[in-house]
């Protein structure tokens, strides 16, 4: 068991004094574990009376872990030592994150991006096996992957049913038609657990373990993880984060994550999903921030803003105001959040397993392909930039003053949300934008690649409470790639996605500064040097 710590200052320690006592005393805890439906109102009960089998995965999955070992061992032999994961929201996140904390390669495919897809199947594909992750096999972004790699297996010469290992729920269609193809394996996930929550099931385990990752140490240390939540005791950690969360007076709702020598690799990440979709609903929840320990947001002392820095176990931190530090090995910290989310939703009064809001961006997306519509023309073209947006525009005629307009619509409680659809791989380096951002705007901004975080913080921006303020940017890739059997590309679907999700954030009346780079290595150079212009100027003018 790694050594798990929390320590807490002003806001968050004045709502572990308000709630922690009444949490003990009603046994919620020891509730949750027992699997206590009745815990998040009358309204949540249908929909969490089958969604708490998180609580004994690192249990339940025990099993999973010799079948796993043996499909891996089996894939060496036969030189398959590259895998390649299918899979979207916590699908991907968590071995995304399990994966690189323990060194070891995995590729993640959670795009609809033509190049970021391209790149994938270039890579090493005689070498390659893929995992296709999806709770029901009806996510398109899964069955488009699967699809361009089985077609690239077969037009290899390689048995492309040998190559695909499918995880799903039991008696899913995907579950159904993967066991008639007769791909190499199927795992069945426990069906009582949301995606988000899933980490220690097969959909966090499957490829975690084929890519190479001890998954028998890490279920183990869940195990202790869990036995030390099971405890309505005052030092119950879960408890503490619980009431961080989803318990300060008035509510901070912006809880900034900064990883500060955890050396877990890219858990804020996880997190952020984790806590926005499971948060944001019915007008409230809180939105995650990932962020570094020097960003803006860390020191801007901002009322609606709380800091929880991710900390090494013997780390000595000293703690600013209103914030939290945890320490603990990943395995513990996945428990601990997981079983601190369900208690912050009690404490906001919201279901947590529930997700009413994904799906409309979905349902846009849809209706754009199959309709096919002309893009809507831009307000203007700048550079390698068009510009799109709404009367909020104003006569802003060059991209630097759009987005000077879109950060000029933020109020005091609002944030920014940065939305990406494209190659997040190739252009890494676009995401130090959001730092410069939130330093020119002075509020909390987020960083999002889509449609990956469609299944993440995209609940939370249309379901959770009307501040967002939303800067899309979309790119023109070096060439289309066709999906096998499908009327649609890669390219239109990515497009789809980015436009659907807009138009549902319009409908919401929310602003969208939509930009197209014509052309991506100049439009994202292009947009770096407004965003650090912004930046400079906000610096200078406080100085």
């Amino acid at each position: 068991m790694s050594t798990l710590s929390y320590d807490a200052t002003g806001a968050a320690q004045k709502a572990l004094e308000q709630h922690l006592p009444a949490l003990v005393e009603d046994r919620i805890a020891t509730r949750i574990f027992a699997k206590d439906h009745t815990l998040w109102g009358p309204d949540a009960e249908s929909e969490s009376a089958i969604r708490l089998g998180w609580v004994e995965a690192a249990t339940v999955s025990q099993p999973l872990v010799k079948d796993i070992l043996e499909l891996r061992d089996a894939l060496r032999a036969e030189g398959v030592t590259r895998i390649v994961l299918c899979g979207m929201g916590g699908s991907s996140l968590a071995p995304e994150v399990i994966a690189g904390t323990a060194g070891v390669e995995l590729t993640v495919l959670d795009s609809t991006d033509p190049d970021q897809v391209r790149a994938a199947l270039a890579d090493r594909l005689a070498e390659t096996a893929i995992v296709v992750s999806s709770k029901s096999g009806s996510t398109v972004e899964t069955d488009s992957q699967r699809r361009i790699f089985e077609k690239a297996f077969t037009d290899a010469g390689i048995d492309a049913a040998s190559r695909i290992i499918i995880v799903t729920d039991p008696g899913s269609p995907l579950d159904k038609a993967s066991r008639e193809a007769g791909y190499r394996a199927v795992f069945n996930a426990d069906p009582n657990v949301g995606g988000r929550f899933s980490a220690l099931t097969a959909f966090g385990l499957v490829p975690s373990g084929l890519a190479g990752v001890d998954i028998q140490a890490f279920l183990d240390e869940a195990e202790e993880a869990a036995e030390i939540l099971n405890d309505d005791a005052p030092e119950n950690i879960g408890l503490a984060l619980g009431t961080a969360l989803g318990g300060t007076t008035p509510l901070r709702n912006k809880i900034v994550i900064a990883e500060d020598g955890s050396g877990i690799v890219g858990f804020a990440d996880w997190a952020e999903q984790l806590i926005a979709e499971s948060t944001g609903k019915l007008g409230t929840g809180v939105l995650p921030v990932v962020a570094g320990p020097a960003a803006p947001e860390v020191t801007s002392g901002a009322p609606d803003v709380l800091v929880v820095r991710l900390v090494a176990a013997d780390a000595d931190v000293e703690l600013g105001d209103d914030e939290v530090a945890i320490a603990g090995g990943l395995a513990t910290q996945m428990m601990v959040w997981e079983f601190a989310t369900a208690v912050a939703g009690r404490l906001l009064g919201i279901n947590p397993f529930d997700q009413p809001d994904v799906e409309a961006a979905k349902v846009a997306a849809r209706g754009l392909l199959d309709a096919q519509p002309e893009p809507t023309a831009a307000a203007f073209v700048d550079g390698a930039i068009e510009v799109r947006g709404g009367d909020w525009l104003g006569d802003a005629g060059t991209a630097e003053s759009a987005v000077k307009a879109l950060l000029g619509t933020l109020e005091a409680d609002s944030y920014l949300s940065v939305q990406a659809y494209f190659d997040r791989l190739a252009f890494a380096e676009l995401e130090g934008i959001r730092d410069e951002l939130a330093a020119a705007s002075g509020r909390p901004v987020t960083f999002g690649w889509g449609p990956r975080f469609l299944h993440s913080t995209g609940q939370f921006h249309k379901g959770g409470p009307a501040i967002g303020v939303f800067l899309q940017v979309t790119a023109a890739p070096a060439e289309d790639l066709e999906i096998p059997e499908r009327p649609f590309t890669f390219g239109e679907l990515i497009s789809a996605q980015a436009a659907g999700d807009a138009q549902v954030l319009e409908g919401h009346g929310r602003p969208v500064l939509r930009l197209h780079l014509t052309n991506r290595a100049a439009g994202v150079k292009q947009l770096q040097d407004i965003v650090a212009a912004l930046s400079a100027r906000a610096s200078a003018t406080e100085s």
